[in-house]
């Protein structure tokens, strides 16, 4: 694939400038002259380009340049172990890195490029970004079949110049034999969409959903030459899911190319018969859900009050069954332990779904994973279902609880029933978890009855993918509630069969497959460097500011790193570790007579300016960082904990030691 002209001549400058670093000119001309003295007759000077470049060989000065031309390797080790340079305009927030992708012949790949955007009105006013200046940005996602890929940030505009192209591979799961290519009628049967989710981040780094769209990819298989370009309109999301928010331009291509191509007639019925199967399991179980539900309020007339919910609505707005935002999730190597999931889970933002004019109610927005995953933030339903499916993946039997919680506010979180029929509720904002021990009302009033240290006030439902239970005890009051799900007097069951239908795996129906979790981006050591560097000068300006010096102590604000991972760990696994190493330590770096205090606070962002502002709101934090005496020396220490999906727990702490004067 050839560069387009403004990389190409990027590329040149990149290496002029690379040249005139080293010399290589000046090299040159020596290498020529001595070549000239040395090797030719002073009646026959001409000199051929082979005979210098043969000289420049033998001297070692191409091997030079080429190493330190060597983009690939070179400068992705570079970019581990140092800090990222500022660029000079908007670019990429992270630097891109390049990789070189094995090609396999005997596989089929879809060749998707993203040729710019039009349309996008909401952008029409929008400036141009001035050099230096940090704009807002647009970042496409994309996930199909196991694999995902997103775009480089481009500035939001009326017309967002998107050039990106992605290799998917069609063959990434196993279709019978593997050395054999995938023909034009097998692919046909892959029904998998491309799904695409369009990112807006702006300028302080907080991410917006823009659109989130199903590309029918297949329509290439009919195209004469492997080629054909579409035009795909986008849609907003919850409240405007009718309202188009732009158009982008693909050029689908497939590689290599077919030998025979399909008929747009094969491809359109296919289409059809797969729309008409779907619609057909959709409305069976729309039809056993309304009769199943008619059975539920025969039991008692106050189940309608009931929190019972058996269908819910997408970011497209399309209504889905509730048991088909929840499956097994696998993270690979990137999660080790449930309750680490469960910690990775809770830094996830929590937002609720935007609601345009006033009146306190609700948008409901149950997110597909990609959506959430992408914006790196959603409801307590996205999470829920989140870290529902991976403890699923870690072989535990969990369901999504739908319920309220003190005054009456609607919520859900996870239950997991244990082998011993213990019960643990695990809130997924937090990650906290709490047992479950049930009240007895019938127990005489002076037996010691077990007080909930849960939030939950009220149960309706539970769900996961395979099994569907309305609660149907007397009363829906969660400690009162006996979660013993084999009884149908107390938990009324939906057919495994029905949910089967409709939910994967077992249909072909319109639920996008869930996307693999993805590692981490962010360097821990070197964001943490970065954020610590930057406190320490807002501390001093700060000080500055009331009149005060600043002496850092290097030694102190090291010791305090035992403190903050001890932190950490006991939020991930409950279990305390550490302290009494941290406080031998610190009791030796403070002389007698002099005070220690020390503040650890913990956030889900990594930027430094609202982490001080926030700080400065605590009277304790405050205390230190305009700690006042004599020989006052001040320490931070700043630890990122990272996690998949760029998620990431941040822990600083503030310190200081000073001589006590009465």
């Amino acid at each position: 694939m050839s560069l387009p002209p403004e990389k190409a001549s990027e590329l040149k400058e990149i290496i002029h400038q690379q040249l005139l670093k080293m010399d290589v000119h000046g090299r040159i001309r020596e290498v020529l002259a001595e070549t000239i003295r040395e090797e030719l007759a002073p009646e026959h000077q001409r000199l051929s380009t082979e005979d210098l470049i043969k000289a420049l060989r033998q001297r070692g000065i191409v091997d030079d340049v080429m190493k330190e031309l060597k983009f690939l390797s070179d400068m992705n080790e570079t970019e581990r172990t140092s800090a990222p340079k500022p660029s000079t305009h908007f670019v990429e927030r992270e630097p891109p890195v390049l990789k070189k992708t094995n090609i396999d012949p005997t596989r089929r790949y879809l060749y998707l490029q993203v040729l710019g955007g039009k349309a996008f009105l909401e952008h029409l006013q929008e400036p141009e970004p001035l050099p230096g200046q940090i704009c807002s940005t647009f970042t496409l996602c994309l996930h199909f079949r196991n694999q995902r890929f997103r775009s480089k940030p481009v500035p939001c505009a009326c017309e967002p110049d998107f050039q990106d192209g992605f290799l998917l591979e069609i063959h990434k799961d196993s279709l019978g034999d593997g050395s054999k290519m995938v023909d034009a009628t097998t692919m046909l049967s892959i029904c998998d969409p491309v799904h695409m989710v369009l990112i807006k981040t702006d300028t302080f780094g907080e991410t917006t959903l823009v659109a989130s769209y199903f590309l029918e990819w297949r329509s290439v298989l009919t195209a004469e030459n492997g080629i054909t370009n579409v035009a795909v309109e986008l849609l907003g999301v919850g409240t405007e899911s009718k309202v188009s928010v732009g158009v982008l331009n693909i050029r689908l291509e497939m590689y290599p190319q077919l030998n025979k191509t399909l008929s747009s007639e094969i491809t359109s019925t296919q289409f059809a018969l797969e729309r008409q199967k779907t619609a057909e399991k959709e409305r069976l179980f729309l039809v056993y859900a309304k009769q199943w539900w008619r059975e539920y309020l025969q039991i008692r007339p106050n189940h309608n009050a009931r929190l019972v919910k058996i269908f819910a609505q997408d970011e497209n707005g399309v209504n889905r069954p509730v048991c088909s935002y929840v499956r097994p999730l696998r993270a690979g190597r990137l999660l080790d332990t449930p309750r680490q999931a469960a910690r990775f889970v809770s830094l996830l933002g929590h937002e609720r779904a935007p609601v345009i004019g006033g009146g306190g109610g609700k948008q409901e927005q149950w997110c597909t994973l990609l959506a959430f995953l992408c914006r790196s933030k959603g409801d307590c339903e996205d999470h829920a279902n989140l870290l529902c499916s991976l403890l699923l993946g870690f072989g535990l039997e969990a369901f999504v609880c739908v319920g309220t919680k003190a005054k009456g506010v609607p919520h859900t979180w996870v239950m997991t029933c244990g082998s011993d029929e213990t019960i643990t509720f695990w809130e997924s904002l937090t990650g906290h978890r709490y047992l479950h021990r049930p009240v007895n009302p019938d127990d005489p009033p002076l037996a010691e009855q077990p007080k909930p240290l849960y939030p939950y006030r009220t149960i309706g439902c539970i769900f996961n993918h395979q099994k569907f239970f309305g609660n149907c005890q007397p009363s829906d009051a969660v400690e009162l509630c006996v979660f013993d799900l084999h009884d149908e007097s107390k938990w009324k069951p939906m057919s495994g069969e029905a949910i089967k239908s409709v939910c994967p795996p077992g249909s072909t129906s319109s639920v996008p497959p869930f996307p693999p979790l993805c590692a981490s981006t962010i360097d821990a050591a070197v964001t943490s460097n970065e954020i610590e560097v930057q406190l320490r000068i807002l501390v001093s300006e700060h000080r500055k500011d009331l009149g005060l010096s600043t002496v850092w102590d290097d030694q102190l604000s090291y010791l305090l790193s035992p403190a903050l991972a001890a932190y950490e760990l006991e939020r991930t696994t409950g279990v305390s570790a550490g302290n009494e190493e941290f406080q031998d330590a610190v009791r030796r770096a403070v002389p007698d007579g002099h005070t220690f205090k020390g503040f650890p606070i913990h956030f889900v962002h990594r930027n430094a300016r609202r982490a001080f502002a926030t700080c400065l709101r605590s009277p304790f934090c405050e205390e230190i960082i305009c700690c006042r005496g004599d020989q006052v020396r001040l320490a931070v220490r700043v630890r990122v904990f990272t996690y998949p999906e760029s998620a990431c727990a941040v822990w600083i702490m503030f310190a200081c030691k000073y001589r006590s004067v009465l």
